[in-house]
């Protein structure tokens, strides 16, 4: 008579995390082996269902799997997807975590080692990346979670991952909310932009010039404009409808950017009361400030 349980029949949860040759595979690696998930590094795609299929047969102590992949197989990307096709038509539920960078950033780091990216050949360094970066397009374009590593250092990648993977029995969606100055660009990285220059810059207001949106004078200013509450009630309400969509659609992950000029105040206050605001609607939020300090 069997005695298995409905536990002993659970899949072990799975990731693929993968990327840009240089954008921090290894060290995201290394954190989820900090949270106890088991991490196999440098696996080929055509190999990802046999270790998924023997990870669930063998019941491995850790029931979190992960598996770093790159691009160095020629055939890549349609290894890729039809490994975790497979996967999921045999009920595995993957997830593929995506990491990049810049080309400015990925150069000064291929520089800094002294190596050569693994698909320049007898080129240059900058047309190993472009090249891969066309073969990852798709792939960047399906993952579930993209994290631009251009402004991180390792420490930084690591708390995102243990955000990201530290906590993966809470149900719910996560959300990354994240300020930014349109004059610095658009966070590559971002499911969703709020542009919040229809207020008024507290730049132009020299009491509040020297301070950012952390300030409660500033967030006071901001909050107190007409449009920005009716703005974030409104707002708010839309979120809520995109965040049923997407636990529907299986999405866990999402990074909401929230952008004025400068990234220094309308956008760090906004971003602070639209994440108080989810985590209200029990969401798990982290709030962060990308381009403040920046001016």
């Amino acid at each position: 008579m069997s005695t298995t349980s409905a536990d002993d029949d659970r899949q072990p949860a799975f990731v693929i995390v993968t990327g840009m040759s240089g954008a921090g595979r290894s060290t995201a690696a290394k954190a989820l082996e900090d949270l106890g998930w088991f991490v196999i590094d440098n696996l080929p795609p055509g190999l990802l269902f046999a270790m998924a299929e023997e990870a669930g047969r063998v019941k491995l102590a850790a029931d979190k799997v992960a598996a770093v992949v790159d691009v160095r197989s020629l055939a890549f990307t349609t290894d890729l997807n039809a490994a975790i096709g497979e996967l999921d038509m045999r009920g595995v539920a993957v997830r593929v975590a995506f990491l990049e960078a810049s080309d400015e950033e990925l150069v000064r780091r291929f520089e800094n080692v002294r190596r050569p990216h693994p698909l320049q050949g007898d080129g240059r360094l900058v047309d190993g990346i472009a090249r891969e970066r066309g073969i990852l397009r798709e792939v960047r374009a399906n993952a579930d979670l993209v994290i631009d590593t251009s402004g991180l250092n390792v420490h930084e990648l690591r708390g995102k991952i243990v955000a990201f993977f530290g906590g993966e029995d809470r149900p719910g969606l996560r959300v990354n909310v994240v300020s930014f100055g349109y004059k610095y660009g658009l966070p590559v990285d971002a499911d969703l932009v709020v542009d919040c220059r229809f207020l008024p810059n507290p730049h132009w207001v020299p009491d509040l010039r020297p301070m950012n949106g952390l300030s409660a004078p500033v967030r006071d200013y901001v909050l107190g404009q007409p449009g920005a509450k009716e703005f974030l009630d409104a707002y708010e309400e839309v979120l809520g409808v995109v965040a049923g969509g997407y636990a529907r659609e299986g999405k866990s992950y999402v990074t909401l950017a929230v952008g004025c000029t400068g990234g220094k105040h309308r956008s760090v206050a906004m971003s602070e009361q639209i994440g108080a605001r989810l985590r209200d609607r029990g969401m798990e939020v982290q709030v962060s400030h990308r381009d403040v300090g920046r001016e």
